[in-house]
């Protein structure tokens, strides 16, 4: 195949599957819009400032990656 049948071939599934992607977005979207949404409430927190950490993070090391 020539070079430039194939750049054409890509370019034409690249669009294909962007304005699948469209649809898919629309479809949510519409499906976000109509569903009945129940917010939630913000549960008060009970922790005072006292700095005290919970038990499960103690044990967490210093660093975890970087440098």
């Amino acid at each position: 195949m020539d070079q430039k049948k194939i750049l054409f071939v890509v370019l034409a599934v690249l669009v294909v599957i962007s304005g699948v992607q469209a649809v898919q977005l629309t479809q949510l979207k519409t499906s976000f819009e109509s569903a009945d949404v129940n917010t939630v409430k913000p549960v008060a927190s009970k922790s005072s400032d006292s700095g005290a950490l919970p038990s499960n993070l103690k044990n967490l090391p210093d660093m975890v990656g970087g440098c």
